[in-house]
């Protein structure tokens, strides 16, 4: 009889302790990120009244009688299934959608969470503004004038230093394409301005020198006479200041040489060889590349007075090809620049982040340039994490150590910036799991409360 009253006893502790887990995930129904708890039952160890008996000739077997001493909490789990994606349009919520964690540090202690609410301090650190984490990844490094996330090392605080500035840099490549009208007239000898006018296609390209100041790169081509697959193209920077920047065009150097060249094309109109003023002519294949040279205005003269010279490589495109290549063709002439890598200097204006967490700068000049990339950590068992306050958790003897890489590999899930993950919480399946839990309760508490009654009978038995 005693033995009911302690099964009853640990059927109300244990119920409470599932409606403390029940209340909680209801507490936690708008909070971003958060993985509801479930909590598992399991029975308490058995009084054996008498054992099992095999079968024997004569009878059968017999079973154990055996009296259950109540239940206890088997598991409290952390249930991970995703939540659902919400949009904000703020650029630095983030959203993983799939497995992984954010990796979060507060001094040297790392911390994991799904809550990207993140934010910018005062000094351009991605944070989680409730608590001051900062949020784990990789900085770009620049190597060869490109900028290089390495997701192989240490990940580390991520800044975004908005306002700060991205230097000039001077032009050195202009790539050409498109096409030359075949059927252009050849300028002959003693024409008239309205022919020659008909007979060269100018081209024009904005580039910049050291300064960040803008120069205009002038390129005019024109059939030569009695050479139908041959065109002469004339450059020159700034054609209003020509006098001065001195324009100088040739093949692997610019020294002594003038600013014309020659086009030859095959009878297909594809790209054949380049000939410059000095007589240099290419190779039977390749790309087509010549070095143009201008003096830059307004800036310091070398030691034999001569002003500061700048160089940039103009590529015609490849002998043969017709892909991003000048060629001649029967149709309108729409040779043109569709590449150059020079600009003036910018300011960071705004940031985006794409799926795989990389961070590009959107810069005041127009360019875009990687910042770095934003970390994610997966578990070999991600219910085995620990709960540490502020909707994060950490390490534990059962979770695994703590996978770090980018997202999208390595069965790691996909960011999406603008968003947050909200929580997997189902208030229908709560409230029904309140209504059974309370009705655990009411019967533990009415077993007690018979067996109560039972006692009180066996007491009265002597009156």
């Amino acid at each position: 009889m005693m033995r009911s009253l302690y099964s009853g006893v640990s059927g109300l502790q244990n119920h409470q302790t599932r409606m403390d887990v029940i209340g909680n995930n209801i507490s936690n129904v708008n909070t971003v990120g958060f993985k509801r708890g479930r909590v598992n039952f399991q029975d308490m160890i058995s009084q054996q009244m008498s054992g099992a008996a095999k079968p024997t000739d004569e009878i059968g077997g017999v079973n154990p009688k055996e009296v259950g001493l109540g239940m206890t909490v088997a598991s409290i789990d952390n249930i991970f299934n995703q939540g659902n994606l919400q949009s904000t349009g703020v650029s630095t919520d983030l959203a993983i959608q799939g497995n992984g964690f954010f990796i979060m540090k507060n001094g040297e202690e790392s911390f994991y969470t799904r809550n990207g609410a993140f934010g910018l301090d005062s000094e351009g650190t991605l944070v989680n503004p409730a608590n001051g984490m900062r949020v784990q990844g990789w900085m770009a490094n620049e190597i060869n004038g490109e900028m290089i996330v390495t997701t192989a090392a240490i990940p580390t605080d991520l800044v975004i230093p908005v306002g700060s500035k991205d230097p000039a840099k001077e032009t050195t490549n202009v790539n050409f394409a498109c096409n030359l009208n075949k059927n252009t007239p050849e300028i002959t000898e003693g024409a008239n301005e309205a022919d020659i006018a008909k007979g060269t296609w100018n081209t024009e390209q904005k580039v910049y020198d050291s300064f960040g100041n803008t120069h205009m790169l002038s390129i005019s081509f024109r059939r030569v006479e009695g050479n139908p697959n041959q065109w002469q193209a004339t450059v020159q920077i700034d054609p209003d200041n020509a006098d001065y920047t001195q324009t100088r065009i040739g093949l692997g150097t610019t020294d002594g040489v003038q600013n014309t060249f020659l086009v030859n094309f095959d009878n297909y109109g594809l790209l054949q060889s380049v000939t410059d003023s000095a007589g240099n002519a290419t190779n039977p294949d390749g790309q087509i590349i010549l070095q143009a040279s201008y003096s830059v205005p307004d800036s310091n003269a070398d030691e034999n007075g001569n002003p500061y010279r700048q160089t940039m490589n103009i590529n015609l495109g490849t002998i043969g090809s017709a892909i991003d290549t000048v060629t001649q063709s029967a149709s309108k002439s729409t040779t043109k620049a569709y590449y150059q890598d020079g600009y003036t200097m910018g300011y960071l204006d705004n940031f985006k982040i794409d799926s795989s967490g990389i961070i590009t700068g959107v810069y005041s000049n127009g360019t875009n340039r990687t910042l770095g990339q934003i970390a994610i950590a997966t578990f070999s068992n991600d219910r085995g994490l620990e709960k540490a306050g502020d909707n994060t958790y950490v390490e534990s003897n059962n979770s695994g150590m703590a996978r770090i890489g980018e997202s999208g590999v390595a069965g790691k899930g996909s960011l999406m910036a603008g968003a947050l993950e909200m929580s997997n919480v189902d208030l229908s399946e709560q409230m029904t799991d309140m209504i059974v839990t309370q009705r655990g309760f009411q019967s533990n508490a009415k077993t007690i409360q018979t067996a109560d009654t039972l006692l009180e009978t066996v007491l009265s038995l002597k009156r």
